[in-house]
């Protein structure tokens, strides 16, 4: 073996995550301005810069990011709803299932009595 392949990388340790409370700081700390915050539209222009409008357009976009978290909040609880009720029929076709298994049985019976 060469003395290269012999010689192992030693990585620095990985920092400790944030706690919470540091998450928090930080995010009351941002400024609305922060790229974070901003649309994928407004960012897709290729500046991470919130674009430089007047107070009418500013409020324009307020709107539309409201109605765009409104819209996805109806879309979170929707989903939670449709999953609840799929749970709903998933124990309905069950005892759907139950119940005619018993009445094929309950059938057969009355053919043999019948015979």
């Amino acid at each position: 073996m060469t003395s290269k392949a012999k010689k192992r990388v030693v990585l620095p340790t990985r920092p400790e995550p944030p706690t919470f409370e540091q998450i928090l700081e930080d995010i009351h700390g941002a400024l609305p301005s922060d790229p974070v915050f901003l649309s994928s539209e407004e960012t897709s222009e290729g500046s991470l810069q919130p674009p430089a409008h007047g107070r009418e357009e500013e409020s324009g976009a307020e709107k539309d990011r409201e109605q765009k978290y409104q819209q996805s909040r109806s879309f979170v609880l929707m989903n939670q709803r449709l999953q609840e009720i799929q749970g709903i029929l998933t124990a309905k076709c069950e005892q759907l299932k139950q119940a005619g298994e018993s009445l094929e049985c309950k059938i057969s019976e009355v053919k043999e009595r019948a015979l």
